[in-house]
């Protein structure tokens, strides 16, 4: 008898969708690459994918609110709406936008400003996240949950006003807000760990960031705007899939 194959699903936003990298599959307003780390991950390991990022997505369009497409009439529902409630893998990746992480960055180097209506702070980031991983929990009780975090945009080697149009000030500012980001998802997972885990990208990827000799996200000169590029979708489903190698060890043990 064959031996039934893993369910992976995807939730998330731009930074697991992958738009700008080819190629780019349906619903084209979705943004989002068969190539983006859940597609590579599901070929490493033989399994069958439901992804449901879209580029754009806050954590409540990953649970109650429908979101509209940037550059299209189409509207997509909640993506919990969608989930697999037998899948065995569950990968998620947002709140960036949350906190207008990447908008944030861009409005700098245009000279504009997108301030919040109501900026979150890291324990409203938090409890939002750690309601998305619940509802995610309760849909799916079986599966394991993988909250992964964002590839570094910045790092030890991004020099201001040359690999960014902003000065170190505006770096030290944009560092912060993904530092915010990486406490919330560390707070969202230490008391759901019997089901969740963080996976800290973040910290690995940093010299990979801006500026370096192998970024792994497009910077303003090229690439996926400030986004995970090829090579780091790569480096995330390879991370990815080593953790999840190891705990398929764990739980034989």
């Amino acid at each position: 008898m064959d031996q039934k194959k893993l369910r992976i699903a995807s939730l998330g936003s731009s930074f697991a969708a992958g738009p700008d990298i080819p190629p780019q599959i349906r619903p084209l307003a979705a943004m989002r690459s068969g190539q983006n780390y859940p597609h590579l991950l599901a070929q490493r390991l033989n399994a069958e994918l439901t992804d449901l990022s879209v580029s754009g997505a806050t954590l409540l369009n990953i649970t109650v609110e429908p979101q509209s497409a940037s550059f299209s009439e189409d509207i997509f529902p909640p993506q919990l709406s969608n989930l697999p409630r037998d899948a065995d893998i569950i990968t998620v990746t947002a709140g960036g936008n949350d906190i207008n992480y990447i908008g944030g960055m861009i409005s700098d180097a245009c000279g504009a400003t997108m301030p919040l209506p109501d900026p979150l702070t890291v324990d409203e980031l938090a409890q939002r996240l750690g309601g998305v991983l619940d509802e995610v929990h309760k849909q799916a009780p079986n599966a394991r949950i993988y909250l992964v975090e964002y590839l570094a945009i910045l790092g030890p080697d991004t020099r201001p006003d040359q690999d960014v149009p902003f000065n170190q000030e505006r770096i030290t500012h944009h560092s912060g807000v993904a530092s915010l980001l990486q406490h919330a998802y560390l707070a969202a997972t230490e008391s759901r760990c019997d089901w969740c885990e963080r996976v800290p990208i973040h910290e690995l990827s940093l010299g990979h960031a801006l500026g370096s000799k192998e970024p792994w996200v497009g910077g303003f000169d090229g690439g996926p705007l400030l986004h995970p590029n090829l090579d780091g979708m790569k480096a995330v489903a390879d991370v990815l899939f080593e953790r999840i190698q190891k705990d398929s060890i764990k739980t034989l043990l």
